[in-house]
């Protein structure tokens, strides 16, 4: 029947998973070093890579890492991991599909496969498996991971939270099920990093809250957008220098970029962004905001430009050779841990009693 054939059908088509490269295992300085006397992308890599590395190194600089981009699916994670286990980052602004329906997933014990583009899309429709360029994912494990942000969600106390606090309760749920040691979500929580998703909505997460403020339409948990942006002005302000790390571009490039303009709109003076990298294959004709240079940020008052570095190049490419040669450096070793969580969870702890 129908059913068999399409459970014989998924089976057939997630059979390798993939891998997540370790950036311990390599040391890409010799590489970086030779991109660095080369020309075009190679040296911008390499200048991008030295900057990372500077920014390790300055003891009054934080680290905001933002992610966008299908990148955990792709192997990535393991790297975000290993960025926040050797305190090599400080906060993270996200996507939601990288934190919750491929960190978070595989937490829980499910994988994404090896695939291919060149696929019937409709027969993997039939087989509900969804497709990620070349790879794959179960449609039905993705609808576990929905149900239990609701779970999670559904044992919350009615009232607006940000996204940091939804993910904290993420982690603090990973500590006793996660089925895997290398999870973004449970090590920034165990680490005190907060992680933020400005359009959490746009992800499992959004399924999860759906499914609990459908059933709970009188109270409920939601999510406080603004109170995301609050947060990390705070966060902003609290720091002597700040560096950005961005992967890709759209919301979390946007958010973490604009803290400066919403510092300065409450009557502060920040300083602009010390540090900024982008690695991205967006075009800045269009005028959109992915592909729009570091150097376009500083006229918004984002962006300083003596230490920014554009990096025209795909992720899974780039990000390893940069994150190995700044772990490798060893420059992360001197950092101390900065545990934002706590800052940020007294703040709303004292608006609580205010209130």
């Amino acid at each position: 029947d129908i059913k068999t054939m399409a459970h014989n059908k998924k089976s057939d088509l997630l059979k390798e998973p993939i891998e997540h490269i370790d950036i311990t295992k390599f040391d890409a300085r010799p590489l970086v070093d030779a991109y660095s006397k080369m020309a075009f992308s190679a040296r911008d890599l390499a200048r991008a890579s030295d900057i990372y590395d500077r920014m390790l190194a300055d003891k009054d600089c934080d680290v905001i890492l933002c992610l966008a981009g299908s990148l955990f699916s792709a192997g990535l994670k393991k790297i975000v991991w290993q960025m926040i286990e050797s305190n090599m980052v400080d906060a993270i602004v996200s996507t939601g599909a990288n934190i919750v329906d491929q960190d978070f997933f595989e937490a829980l014990g499910f994988k994404h496969y090896k695939g291919s583009k060149y696929v019937d899309d409709k027969a993997l429709r039939g087989a509900r498996v969804d497709r990620i360029y070349d790879t794959f994912i179960d449609e039905d494990e993705l609808g576990e991971c929905d149900n239990l942000i609701a779970e999670i969600v559904s044992g919350l106390k009615p009232r607006p939270y940000s996204s940091r606090e939804i993910l904290e309760e993420m982690g603090k749920y990973l500590v006793k099920k996660s089925k895997v040691k290398d999870s973004i979500v449970l090590s920034a929580f165990k680490k005190g990093v907060p992680i933020f998703v400005p359009a959490f909505s746009d992800c499992s997460a959004g399924f999860g809250l759906l499914h609990h403020q459908w059933h709970n339409p009188d109270a409920h948990a939601s999510i406080d957008s603004a109170k995301d942006f609050r947060e990390l002005v705070r966060l902003k302000l609290e720091s002597k220098d700040t560096g950005l790390l961005m992967i890709g571009g759209g919301v979390p490039k946007n958010f973490a970029q604009d803290v400066t303009v919403g510092a300065e709109m409450l009557g502060f003076e920040p300083k602009m962004h010390k540090y900024a990298i982008q690695i991205t294959v967006a075009d800045e004709r269009d005028g959109a905001l992915s592909g729009s240079t570091l150097r376009e940020a500083c006229s918004w008052g984002k962006v300083d430009t003596t230490d920014e570095q554009m990096v025209f190049a795909e992720a899974t490419i780039a990000l390893p050779t940069l994150a190995s040669y700044g772990y490798h450096k060893g420059n992360w070793k001197k950092r101390r841990e900065r545990r934002y969580n706590a800052l940020l969870n007294s703040s709303t702890a004292a608006a609580t009693a205010l209130r």
